[in-house]
């Protein structure tokens, strides 16, 4: 799993970007200042850093700064300052990407994936049986072929392969796959959801084995 360092001291927008990451499959762990970030860095492994810019201890450039210094880690700066002196400071310490708040978290997912690409990023691969799927790329395969989930069947697939052998019921569920953007999910669409995906991952979706329903509880994977 990509393991995500976000150094950002606005609680809320940790709050909010670890919760989406999360169902992405991303594993983030959060610093709100420089000392802090440093001594994440040093406790590893951290595949890819989120860094703000402006921070209440230290600043981003300097933090920015040690970690292309010593480590050999993706950084891609969030920051509210658009101005072409931050911009061009933030690349020449080494910055791979920069994007300006506010932003909307999809795109900055698909920057993430994009970035991790780009530099051949570890750890990214999940495999639940005969299905694998690759948080970095965003697509589950099955016996080597291209399962083409949609948006709602992946994240789905995720919160199940996040939490293998715990019983979810379906509030949870619906908790967990709740789009931030604002796309309403009620239970009938995660009824139709968790049918789809049972016929795409399952070799007989009438009998599932992966993806187990829980009489009077929920669902749950334990492969």
């Amino acid at each position: 799993m990509t393991k995500i360092l976000l150094v950002e001291d606005d609680k809320e927008i940790v709050e909010n970007l670890t919760a989406f990451l999360a169902k992405e499959g991303y594993e983030v762990r959060s610093a709100p200042g420089q000392t802090e970030a440093l001594g994440a860095m040093a406790a590893g492994p951290v595949d890819l850093v989120l860094l703000d810019i402006s921070l209440s201890e230290g600043n981003g450039f300097a933090v920015c700064k040690a970690i292309k210094s010593d480590y050999n880690v993706p950084v891609i700066f969030l920051t509210a300052s658009g101005d072409e002196f931050s911009t061009v400071t933030g690349f020449e310490l080494g910055a791979d990407d920069y994007i300006a708040k506010p932003f909307r978290p999809r795109e900055l997912l698909y920057r993430i994936r994009n970035i991790m690409r780009l530099t051949g990023g570890a750890g990214s691969v999940i495999r639940l049986g005969d299905v694998t799927v690759d948080t970095v790329k965003g697509i589950a395969a099955k016996n080597g072929k291209d399962l083409y989930l949609s948006a709602l069947e992946y994240r789905l697939l995720l919160v199940f392969l996040n939490n293998r052998g715990a019983v979810l019921s379906r509030a949870q569920l619906l908790e967990a796959i709740w789009d931030i953007a604002g796309e309403f999910v009620n239970d009938n669409t995660l009824t139709v959801y968790i049918k789809r995906l049972r016929e795409k991952i399952e070799e007989d979706p009438q009998d599932p084995k992966l993806i187990k329903t829980v009489r009077g509880l929920g669902y749950k994977v334990d492969v």
